[in-house]
């Protein structure tokens, strides 16, 4: 008899189902919050913080008195450089302005909804570009729900797909070449009969399998925006869980990340929960390792503790079947995971790196920024309650060119470096931060920050650590020197446009719960179920700057709700969104955001908000996904929007045998996390 799922009854925090925190994360809100440590919450940080005058000298250190919105782009370094806005003014007095819209953003809003399908804007039109299984390398074969092998796996498109690179192809007419995360697997919505307590050995190579990344071809439709895979082609690429990854930077080698098997803390069988990442301007993709504790069984030390590794049996039971996920068995195996990697998709015999120097703790992305003199600064979220986020500069300067000089050089700019946490202060009373939202008395929740280092190559600059300890325990050193403790910092993504940092914090429930730190100017709300996205300025404009001020962009939740804030715009005016997620810009600076567990009580999307201009905060829903899926990976092109729909009917009590949606392929087929792209009927331009 097949045993019931255990956790179904739960209640979940936002709009995940238990099936989702189950299989994505390992019921992290469900765990003791890891970070326990005693350093200073930003109420407290706030206390004692500057004056008003202060703050207001530390934020003329950013700005320049020019018009809010304006902003400057130069080509620098390679990439596109910015002179950031200032962060001022409040957005009052924002009317409708003229048009349908921003630029960018001149679409029917969707309204929210619970349909089982991807639903867009009127004029507007979509396609599945690729599914979980669709063969992409020679010899693979097509997928058939019932006889799925490892072998097959290995050569199709994962399962769960996130994070989405659609980088050119020059050399090929017509084509570019599409990336992908993949980020876990739900064994329950992939195998007929499947017994949680006893999975078999196939059916757990399978999800090694149909982990990790995927490179593919794509070729653009004639007469519409739809992309078709290139099966075959000599790029198409699939890395999994048991490749070979090769270990960089300070801490390779170090005896912390040695294993019986590898006993020179240099190599790594695989990646694991792939969740966003980013693109580098030197043509390379980055790809963070995030919730990689739950595969992990066992775990005793109070490092084990701080990354969520748990002492009992894991989720999958892994650990039956291969030794290195048992931490009693191998301690430092799961050292191993928690990491940026990064992958040259040009490349196909590139052996993709982790970069040490970039720090371990739950990357949910990374995302760079260059430099005036041409050095890359990449700035990272550590998706946890409580947790904190980051940034690196590296100490290289990017080389010019597409000679193989030129890349074998700037595959090494992540490897030297500092390593940043941030700490922000407030600049309003504690005593008019309450918790319920309310805007403090200057009308802004808002303040200033400093970057704390962490390691700058062999060199620690947190006291009792060692460097190897401070990139290998990156969450400790953030405990020790006195980070700010946030709500789910996830996707971290600078304004190629304007320099500006945008943070997506997507919820916290036990903020402000008994023993747990209360509402600060950052994070002002508590059992905070929507979550806020901060936006950043660095001082000067210079992203190797060791302060910056900052402001909430948006508090999300249902507009009519006092409690949200859309940068000043009129709230009747917006969609609701909850719980932003991925964040990426489109070609006019306009920010887009997907959602992931969508507490108002609609189905996950994906959303476009001004950042700039006197339409500054107005936030308009683009498409919404199936039952219970959430919305990855968004890529805004000019004539095109790429989403990964990720983990469809992954809702309480579904399996293969009870599916709880119909997509993408209709009744009777089996639930696939698949690729969609969207484009105008007529041809043209989104939202113009």
């Amino acid at each position: 008899m097949r045993k019931l799922l255990p956790l179904l009854s739960k209640p979940h925090a936002g709009g995940r189902s238990a099936l989702t925190c189950r299989f994505r994360c390992g019921d992290a809100c469900f765990q003791e919050v890891p970070n326990t440590s005693d350093n200073e919450y930003a109420g407290d940080i706030i206390a004692s913080a500057l004056s008003r005058r202060s703050m207001v000298r530390a934020a003329a250190v950013v700005t320049v008195a020019t018009a809010a919105g304006a902003a400057t782009v130069a080509n620098v370094g390679g990439g596109a450089q910015a002179t950031a806005a200032p962060l001022a003014g409040r957005g009052r007095g924002h009317g409708a302005g003229s048009g349908d819209g921003a630029r960018g953003l001149r679409f029917s809003p969707v309204a929210p909804n619970k349909d089982d399908k991807v639903t867009v804007p009127g004029g507007y039109t979509q396609g599945i570009v690729i599914r979980w299984g669709d063969p992409i390398l020679r010899g693979a074969p097509k997928f058939d729900a019932n006889k799925q092998t490892a072998k097959a796996q290995a050569g199709q498109f994962g399962y769960n797909n996130d994070f989405l690179s659609l980088l050119p192809l020059p050399d090929e007419r017509g084509r570019q070449v599409l990336v992908a995360n993949h980020e876990y697997t739900d064994e329950v919505l992939m195998f007929r009969g499947y017994d949680p307590e006893n999975p078999t050995r196939e059916q757990v190579e399978i999800a090694w399998a149909a982990h990790g990344l995927s490179v593919v071809v794509v070729e653009e439709e004639r007469k519409s925006g739809g992309l078709t895979p290139v099966t075959r082609h000599r790029l198409n690429r699939r890395l999994t869980a048991t490749s070979e990854f090769k270990v960089t930077g300070p801490a390779a080698g170090s005896p912390l990340l040695r294993t019986s098997v590898d006993r020179t803390g240099s190599r790594v069988l695989g990646t694991l929960n792939n969740c966003a990442g980013g693109e580098t301007p030197w043509g390379t993709t980055l790809h963070g390792e995030e919730n990689f504790n739950q595969y992990f069984a066992n775990g005793s030390s109070a490092t084990d503790k701080r990354y969520g590794i748990g002492t009992g049996a894991s989720e999958r039971k892994w650990e039956r079947f291969d030794k290195r996920f048992d931490v009693q068995q191998e301690p430092n195996e799961s050292h191993r995971f928690g990491w940026v990697v990064e992958l040259d998709p040009y490349d196909p015999d590139f052996t993709p790196r982790k970069r040490t120097a970039l720090g371990r703790f739950k990357h949910e992305a990374a995302q760079p920024r260059m430099t005036d003199d041409g050095r890359p600064v990449v700035y990272m979220g550590d998706d946890e309650r409580f947790d904190y986020f980051y940034k690196f500069v590296s100490s290289k300067r990017m080389m010019k060119g597409k000679s193989r000089a030129a890349r074998e050089h700037n595959r090494t700019l992540l490897d030297e470096g500092t390593l940043y946490v941030a700490k922000l202060t407030g600049d309003s009373p504690q005593s008019e931060v309450d918790g319920s939202g309310k805007l403090p008395n200057d009308g802004e929740f808002d303040g200033s920050g400093v970057w704390i280092p962490l390691a700058t190559g062999d060199t620690s600059h947190v006291p009792g650590m060692t460097a190897d300890e401070v990139y290998v325990f990156t969450r400790l050193a953030g405990d020790k020197v006195g980070a700010t403790k946030m709500d789910r910092p996830e996707d971290v993504e600078p304004s190629p446009r304007t320099g500006r940092v945008y943070v997506a914090l997507t919820n916290n429930s036990d903020r402000g719960k008994p023993g747990k730190p209360g509402a600060d100017e950052a994070n002002p709300r508590n059992l905070n179920k929507h979550g806020q996205i901060l936006e950043l300025a660095e001082n000067w404009d210079d992203p190797t700057s060791d302060g910056f001020a900052w402001r909430l962009f948006l508090v999300a939740g249902d507009p009519k709700d006092p409690s949200t804030y859309f940068a000043g715009f009129p709230k009747e005016k917006v969609s609701p969104i909850s719980c932003p997620d991925n964040v990426a810009f489109d070609p006019y600076g306009n920010l887009w955001i997907s959602t992931d567990g969508n507490a108002l009580g609609s189905h996950d999307g994906l959303y476009g908000v001004a950042t700039h201009g006197e339409r500054r905060g107005e936030l308009k829903q683009f498409l919404t996904v199936p039952k219970g899926a959430e919305t990855c990976g968004p890529v805004i092109q000019q004539r095109r929007v790429l989403v990964a729909v990720q983990h469809p009917g992954e809702v309480d009590g579904a399996s293969v045998e009870q599916p709880a949606s119909a997509w993408p392929d209709g009744p009777g087929r089996l639930v696939r996390p698949s690729v969609v792209a969207v484009w105008r009927k007529d041809g043209r331009d989104i939202g113009v």
